[in-house]
């Protein structure tokens, strides 16, 4: 079988051997697109390809109608919003994530942002700390378990709120178990988002949901952009002097977000998964899911089922 690596955001280097080896190990070939610039050499790349790997490479359904022998498409990383998973379905083509792989990258990231915004993003002017303060934690998968556990080495009180996690299994990670959404926002300092980008979630954290934190408060939005009403928070932060926002990937509208100098940053690139371990792990899970597919029919990680 020939599996292609398709990533505009390349691997890095030692991934990309990680890779080879997995995959010459599974006894396929493999081949590699890196740094494209134009849909047409991706359309072009897939011809023949029977397994892809993408990073936030968007998978279309043109993409897909180029790739006749498609069997599977694994995306390295957690988020897969990038793919077009129903029409993949559609043509019995299997989409795969590798949850967990980019987890302590992300909540690393979120610590240093968070560090630097009370320190009034390093201004001179004196900050404050997070010791004490209370975190809230939208989401309680891979990457929010894993803030939860960095935040109580800064002695913060921590809390969290998923509508699919049992609140008894949040409480037996330490972390206090808000009764829904609101509640997180209601009760904490700070609230970090780490949902997903579905037809449920997207635009769902705007004015109402945001203005019921403390005076004070700071969101920061490591998961995606698409999940914020950007109208709605800058017309909240426009209001209401004492928020922040932080972000890891700049919102749409960035150009109106800077006009709240001390009080918004977000990264120029998404941030997140850029760590030599989480895109090396990444990037070995999806070859070693790949050849599990072809050798058992392994679907462990599908996500259009």
């Amino acid at each position: 079988m020939k599996i292609l690596v398709a990533t505009e955001k390349p691997f890095a280097a030692v991934a990309v051997e990680g890779i080879k080896k997995e995959v010459l190990a599974g006894g396929h070939e493999i081949a590699f697109l890196e740094k494209y610039t134009d849909k047409q050499q991706l359309l072009d790349a897939v011809k023949d390809a029977d397994a892809l790997i993408v990073r936030s490479d968007k998978i279309t359904p043109e993409v897909l109608d180029a790739a006749p022998k498609l069997k599977i498409i694994v995306r390295a990383g957690a988020g897969y919003d990038s793919i077009d998973t129903a029409y993949a379905k559609s043509k019995n083509v299997v989409v795969e994530n590798t949850p967990g792989q980019n987890a302590n990258a992300v909540a690393e990231l979120v610590f240093g942002l968070l560090v630097y915004t009370v320190r009034n993003f390093f201004n001179g002017k004196s900050g404050s700390e997070l010791k004490d303060k209370k975190l809230g934690i939208l989401a309680f998968g891979n990457v929010g378990r894993n803030v939860a556990r960095i935040a109580k080495g800064f002695d913060m009180e921590v809390y969290a709120f998923d509508e699919f996690v049992p609140a008894e299994k949040i409480e037996a990670q330490g972390v206090h178990a808000a009764k829904n959404r609101d509640d997180l926002f209601k009760t904490c300092d700070i609230v970090s988002l780490h949902i997903p980008a579905t037809d449920e979630t997207r635009k769902s954290i705007g004015y109402d949901v945001v203005n019921q934190m403390h005076k004070g408060g700071i969101l920061i939005n490591t998961a995606r952009k698409e999940v914020i009403d950007e109208d709605g928070l800058l017309k909240l932060m426009a209001e209401r002097q004492d928020l922040k926002y932080i972000a890891d990937i700049k919102p749409d509208k960035d150009a109106d977000f800077a006009q709240f100098e001390g009080r918004y940053f977000a990264t120029p690139k998404k941030m997140g998964a850029q760590t030599t371990e989480a895109n090396t792990n990444a990037g070995i899970a999806a070859a070693r899911q790949i050849n599990a597919f072809f050798a058992t029919g392994d679907e462990k990680f599908r996500v259009n089922k």
